[in-house]
């Protein structure tokens, strides 16, 4: 039995190419296109502009949506809702909704299924890299989420590709997912400034973040100072180097004018230090550059601990003084397992 192709997964000139073969007219190539980011679709047979002989030609080639929802942790008066998400392979991702008072929806998305990156405070990498998401899969994801909404009379308003995985090692699937998000056309309508792609640090993928004609936000997952510490806490620093990081970050601002952020986590005794902090101030008083400082949410198999609030205080107090903005996140999600692989370990561990 052959498996149907995600329709989502077509390039745009490969669906024109199979219009073509079923002799139909190209503005019904637009139709199409226009109804698959509607809230609520998820069956050809909802498209009703369409001829019936060609939704039943496309029922017959193709599915619309490939993922199932496995479970689902918190509710909508909760400020994260999570949501463990099964692949037609069988392989499973999270994604989380984040809400907050001013009544934004923010989708945390995912880019591959595991991680490569082995961040030692991380869940996610914990068993390795699996496979890359297809850009379908990631665009199921923003799909799943504005569905979820719309029956509350709410529509996703930003992303953030923060989720399992490590965006630049899957790029191009995620600026072709991106191009479909992001789209006032035919998409979801969430412009490129209210996208935020977070890295660990690959220069050669900020790089081309740079050149987009349309930049995203970019944000780099710091949580150290120095080569010594990050390259104990993240592997994926040995042989790249803070400096070249910066370097690269330096870049995209000029090439952007967007402010980059500096995400750190900051994790008990390893790196919230008072000199930890100095030392991270002087890195940054001369850029321009947001530091979003997030206590570290526990991971149940791992022994780090999350830092007391005095001692997050003073840490804040130390960058503020040097002159460096800083936003003090609070934790969302901790009675979720929000922190990013948490809840497909647990869930991978019991029977399905």
């Amino acid at each position: 039995m052959d498996i149907k192709k995600s329709l989502l997964d077509l390039a745009p000139g490969e669906l024109e190419a199979w219009f073509a073969e079923q002799k139909q007219p190209k503005f019904r190539v637009r139709q199409l296109r226009k109804w698959l980011c509607v809230p609520g679709i998820t069956e050809f047979s909802q498209m009703s502009n369409l001829p019936a002989t060609l939704r039943a030609s496309l029922e017959e080639n193709f599915t619309l949506r490939t993922m199932r929802v496995v479970t689902v942790l918190g509710t909508e008066t909760d400020p994260a809702e999570k949501f463990l998400l099964e692949l037609a392979d069988g392989n499973r991702i999270e994604a989380v909704i984040l809400h907050n008072e001013q009544g934004q929806h923010t989708l945390c998305a995912s880019t591959q299924v595991g991680c490569a990156m082995r961040c030692a405070f991380c869940a996610s990498g914990m068993d390795g890299l699996v496979r890359n998401l297809t850009a379908g899969e990631i665009i199921e994801q923003f799909l799943f989420a504005s569905d979820l909404l719309a029956s509350r009379n709410e529509r996703l308003s930003h992303a953030v590709i923060m989720g399992m995985g490590e965006p630049t090692a899957n790029l191009d699937a995620l600026l072709d997912a991106l191009a479909v998000v992001s789209s006032s056309e035919d998409g979801l309508g969430i412009g490129a400034r209210k996208i935020t792609i977070s890295t660990v640090g690959i220069p050669q993928g900020i790089a081309r973040m740079a050149e987009l004609e349309h930049p995203y936000h970019l944000a780099i997952s710091l949580h150290a100072p120095n080569d010594e510490l990050r390259t104990r806490i993240m592997p994926s620093n040995r042989g790249i180097g803070v400096s070249a990081i910066f370097r690269a970050a330096d870049d995209y601002f000029q090439k952007t004018g967007r402010r980059v952020t500096y995400e750190y986590i900051l994790i008990s005794g390893v790196n919230d230090s008072e000199e930890d902090a100095r030392e991270l101030a002087g890195r940054l008083k001369k850029r321009n550059a947001l530091v979003n400082l997030i206590p570290y949410n526990p991971v149940k198999e791992l022994n780090f601990r999350t830092p007391s609030p005095a001692q997050v205080r003073r840490f804040a107090n130390i960058l503020e003084s040097y002159g460096i903005q800083i936003a003090l996140r609070h934790r969302k999600g901790e009675k979720i397992d929000a922190a990013c692989g948490q809840l497909r370990r647990t869930t991978s561990l019991q029977p399905k």
